[in-house]
């Protein structure tokens, strides 16, 4: 029976990190017991998947970072590369949000380092969109990646309130009609 209980122990492991991002993301000094709570399950579980806070709010931010980039795929087959880019950084910016809340939660060592190794991955997926509004058409060749992703970085830094929303989805508009072809 083996197979039961590691199959039980990724579904505990998923729902808690599912749990962790919601609340630490709504009060970034949630405690590992409410989470657990939270979770349905008890702290041991919990300590047992995640030795320490530092280590939980990693794994929510390398797990929510690899759900956008294997987004990716899906948004292109969904719609245009622009459509694509604009819902893709819609989401990046609610990430770079919850990424706020759980800053506060590591270490500056930790928030480098994982800033640092899922920076490639956004890059490349990016990339990802970028080539494939070239090969449509629909997208300016040649625009860098990095530079988008840097002109994209003001749709986040508007405030978490309806005006500071509104002004991001106008500064989304302004951004993406730049990339056209």
């Amino acid at each position: 029976m083996p197979e039961p209980q590691r199959s039980h122990a990724r579904l505990n492991r998923a729902r808690i990190l599912e749990v962790a991002r919601d609340l630490l993301t709504a009060d970034g000094d949630a405690s590992l017991n409410s989470i657990a709570k939270q979770a349905g399950i008890g702290p041991g579980t919990l300590y047992r998947h995640f030795p320490n806070r530092e280590a939980l709010v990693l794994a929510v931010y390398r797990t929510e970072v690899q759900r956008l980039v294997d987004w990716v795929p899906d948004l292109l087959k969904e719609g245009t590369p622009l459509s694509a880019l604009r819902t893709w950084f819609q989401r990046l910016a609610e990430h770079i949000r919850i990424k706020r809340g759980l800053g506060d939660a590591l270490s500056a060592a930790n928030h480098a380092t994982v800033t640092n190794e899922t920076y490639g991955p956004v890059i490349e997926a990016i990339a990802l969109m970028l080539r494939a509004g070239e090969e449509n058409g629909t997208v300016r060749p040649g625009l860098d990646p990095d530079d988008v992703l840097m002109a994209m970085g003001c749709v986040w830094r508007t405030p978490h309130t309806p005006e500071g929303l509104a002004q991001s989805e106008r500064l989304l508009d302004l951004v993406i009609q730049g990339f056209k072809a």
